[in-house]
């Protein structure tokens, strides 16, 4: 048998897609998703998931952005209205990389035009060992009431942000809270678990993707470096 990987090398892939209306650039996409540098099953593995996220990134931006690039620029001209220039990138953060456990998340920024730009996140924790993400319950004791925990450690940390006044929250995000939760919403850091919300769900735009983080111990996950 192989010696076990207990952190995984990896280096940026990158690749750019421009698309014209009329000889026009009308969208601009970017995306950048890691790629592990060695040959083990488990590189290989997880080098072919982010090259296929890659590839579906640029597809989407070509089926269902450019559409609606292409019609504002005709709108625009239509108008003499400045002629727009919509964005779309994909970028990734490496999280956790010890104990046999890689973690991450990836994240796509929308700009169309005016108004905030759109954020949609995903977290992936990968066992490097099986070569398999883990989920969100393998990080809890056997019987444990995880989602209960995370939900109110996520409420107990909305009341004190808003004492503090740091934050916005919207005014049904209690309801939103449990409604919109998924437990794939999450990633590993040093301090904790982290775990998230979708944009919008609990929040205005200004706020971005909300993120809470569970200490790790004491009633919170387990690290899982010795698994």
């Amino acid at each position: 048998m192989g010696e076990r990987l207990e952190a995984l090398r990896t280096e940026p892939f990158a690749a750019e897609r421009e698309w014209t209306v009329e000889g026009v650039p009308v969208l601009w996409a970017s995306a950048e998703v890691p790629r592990p540098v060695t040959e083990d099953r488990t590189s290989r593995r997880i080098r072919r998931f982010y090259q296929l996220q890659c590839r579906s990134f640029l597809r989407y931006c070509e089926r269902c952005i450019l559409p609606q690039a292409a019609a504002e620029y005709r709108s625009a001209l239509e108008a003499s209205r400045p002629l727009p220039a919509f964005r779309a990138e994909l970028t990734y953060r490496v999280t956790y990389n010890q104990g046999g456990l890689w973690s991450l998340y990836t994240q796509v920024r929308e700009s169309m035009g005016a108004g905030a730009a759109s954020l949609t996140r995903r977290g992936d924790t990968w066992d490097l060992g099986a070569g398999y993400p883990v989920p969100l319950r393998d990080f809890f004791p056997s019987g444990t009431g995880w989602k209960k925990q995370l939900l109110s450690q996520a409420e107990e940390e909305i009341r004190r942000r808003d004492r503090a006044g740091a934050s916005r929250w919207r005014e049904d995000w209690r309801r939103e809270l449990r409604r919109r939760f998924n437990p794939q919403n999450f990633y590993l850091t040093e301090e904790g678990l982290a775990y998230f919300w979708p944009m919008y769900a609990i929040a205005p735009a200004s706020e971005g993707v909300p993120v809470f983080i569970l200490p790790y111990g004491e009633g919170g996950p387990e690290r899982r470096e010795d698994s």
